[in-house]
């Protein structure tokens, strides 16, 4: 049975081919590849991303679809994680009024919360739904304030509703001036772990190693070889979008 297993995690992999692109001189383009054979509709990647990015109710980078397919009696649930496909050609970027959506020199479709007026013109844009609004919203805000109690609303928001976001390598505020409160917000390939030598949350914390993630234009990289492979689809090829999320079939 050892003999079918594989000689090396494909995070171990990934992490290392993750330095040598930081370290190269060149261009990268980051990639994701996404085995849904694999996935098992844990929702670990969806949490993770919550958990990392410190998002509010309503706001959801990485939600899994699930759909049940056959006919009774064989019927089985199919599952299909769904993060922003970081267009080649982001319809989300030619409608923005004021430039604050824009792909950066990685390939990333980034949002400039500073420039962005909450118009929600990208939401509607963007084919895959992959965009929401941040109306301020807080997980705590039902939770009581009750003298003599240990733990009340106030004590639950500090624990995590005031945490500084730290996408893009800032640290925003959750909420007042300067935090994304009435802007758009979307996933970011987690711009903030790869700057410091990490893998993107909903990567590493995928039980299934379902989710692959590299440089695609690093020939001799995981991602690449599966970027490849015939079982290889994109989400509405025919809206022209260009993908840079393939999904193994």
């Amino acid at each position: 049975m050892s003999a079918n297993l594989p000689v090396e995690d494909p995070l171990i992999r990934m992490q290392r081919e993750l330095k040598r692109a930081l370290n190269k001189k060149g261009n990268i383009q980051w990639a994701m590849v996404i085995d849904v054979a694999k996935c098992v509709g844990c929702h670990a990647c969806t949490i993770g991303c919550v958990a990392e990015n410190k998002l509010p109710p309503g706001v959801v980078y990485r939600p899994v679809i699930e759909e049940e397919v056959g006919t009774y009696p064989n019927v089985r649930r199919r599952f299909l994680p769904r993060p922003c496909m970081q267009c080649e050609n982001p319809p989300c970027v030619r409608v923005c009024p004021v430039t604050a959506t824009y792909k950066n020199k990685q390939g990333v479709t980034v949002v400039n919360y500073n420039r962005c007026i909450g118009c929600r013109a990208c939401l509607v844009a963007c084919p895959y739904g992959a965009r929401t609004s941040d109306f301020g919203e807080w997980y705590t805000e039902p939770t009581p304030e009750l003298p003599g109690k240990i733990v009340g609303r106030r004590a639950a928001a500090e624990g995590y509703e005031v945490t500084p976001a730290t996408e893009y390598g800032k640290k925003w505020p959750r909420r007042g001036r300067g935090s994304p409160v009435g802007n758009a917000r979307k996933c970011h390939f987690c711009l903030h772990r790869l700057a410091v030598g990490m893998l993107p949350m909903c990567v590493t914390t995928c039980i299934g190693r379902a989710t692959y993630f590299g440089d695609r234009t690093d020939e001799t990289s995981l991602v690449a070889e599966l970027l490849g492979s015939p079982r290889g689809r994109r989400l509405k090829e025919e809206e022209g979008t260009r993908p840079s999320v393939v999904y193994l079939d």
